[in-house]
């Protein structure tokens, strides 16, 4: 399979098949794309193995996945919040 895109919040990223969502994202400079209730506070990957729950996305219409454990899969639709 060759590499194809997501899209995250409308906009194309490139992702390389076996890569998580988290990894695409990362590896296209988003850092942090949610932030904490109180305070504010960007989160995005932190603990990188479903741990600590920081990179919680919505995938085709499916609230608080991992981006993290998630493998990145063509035509996907990521939201962020």
């Amino acid at each position: 399979m060759e590499r194809f895109d997501i899209s995250v919040d409308g906009r194309p990223v490139p992702a390389e098949p076996g890569q998580t969502i988290g990894a695409a994202l990362h590896a296209a400079g988003v850092r942090s794309w949610r932030s904490t209730r109180f305070g504010g506070r960007p989160r995005g990957l932190f603990c990188g193995i479903g741990a600590c729950f920081d990179c919680l996305v919505v995938v085709n219409g499916r609230p608080a996945e991992r981006a993290c454990r998630l493998e990145a899969r063509p035509g996907d639709e990521v939201s962020t919040s």
